[in-house]
């Protein structure tokens, strides 16, 4: 007993900390630094922010203590031999795997993201469980794991589910963790790093950034999605001025670093 209560700690630790530090450098670089240089961002910096990140760090502290302990579950769960994880790469199938594991992953955590996102959006049910994300109008990188615990315990039930069922190799498994904390905090820090060129690209033009999660923020009855706007397009749900504020955020941006060089 006392041995998992350390392993979860020690995860804790590792989780928080990382949260701190990545957080801390993105809102630094992009908000510090940048912030004379990115004038168009798509909110103002200084709307109440320090009273905010306050309290987003102190209930990330919880949320990361939870994904602490999801995340032992799944070692507990790999020590066990119950799941489809893989270190080896010395048959065909793992060979396939490594590529196919981390998309069916993607496709299975988005798809069940955006349907319960839009279950805690109900009546009843939003006070109770996704409320507090929500109280962050104005988002930041200290946004990302800013959520109430029942909200926690919902996302991160998914990955001991999901190494149950899909053939991964540890490292692609490890990889999407950081690609979950890369995203989030992209998707929150409120300015858009995503180039205007990429709304021309079919696949770039599908990932979701801060322009597209801004306005869920804002409107919350638009932009469920997770990484991806795919089921956002396929139940009506995305705004119908988000192309049109993405462009004018970047473009505005553009031409406001093109006259800085100049």
């Amino acid at each position: 007993m006392w041995h998992w209560i350390y392993w979860v700690a020690v995860l804790f630790a590792v989780i928080f900390l990382r949260y701190i530090a990545f957080s801390g450098l993105y809102h630094h670089l992009l908000r510090k630094r940048l912030r004379e240089r990115l004038r168009h961002r798509i909110f103002h910096y200084d709307v109440g922010v320090g009273a905010q990140v306050g309290t987003e760090i102190r209930r990330s502290a919880i949320v990361s203590l939870i994904f602490a302990a999801f995340g032992i579950a799944v070692l507990f769960l790999w020590q066990a031999g119950y799941t489809q994880l893989y270190m080896s790469l010395d048959s065909t199938s793992n060979y396939i795997w490594l590529a196919a594991g981390p998309v069916l992953f993607l496709f299975l955590q988005e798809t069940y993201y955006y349907w319960i996102h839009r279950w805690m959006h109900r009546p009843g049910v939003y006070d109770k469980v996704h409320r507090w994300h929500h109280e962050s109008i104005e988002t930041t990188a200290w946004t990302a794991f800013s959520f109430h615990p029942i909200e926690a315990v919902l996302q991160a039930v998914f990955l001991p589910l999901s190494v149950l069922l899909i053939p991964m190799h540890v490292f692609a498994f490890l990889t999407l963790l950081a690609v979950m904390t890369l995203s989030a905090t992209i998707n929150h820090a409120g300015i858009e790093i995503f180039p205007a060129s990429w709304a021309r690209i079919p696949v770039l033009r599908g990932l979701i950034g801060a322009t597209h999660h801004d306005v869920h923020h804002k409107q919350a009855r638009y932009n469920f999605g997770l990484y991806f706007t795919f089921w956002d397009k396929w139940m009506g749900t995305e705004s119908p001025k988000f192309s049109e504020r993405f462009r004018s955020f970047t473009q505005r941006q553009a031409s406001a670093e093109g006259v800085e060089r100049r």
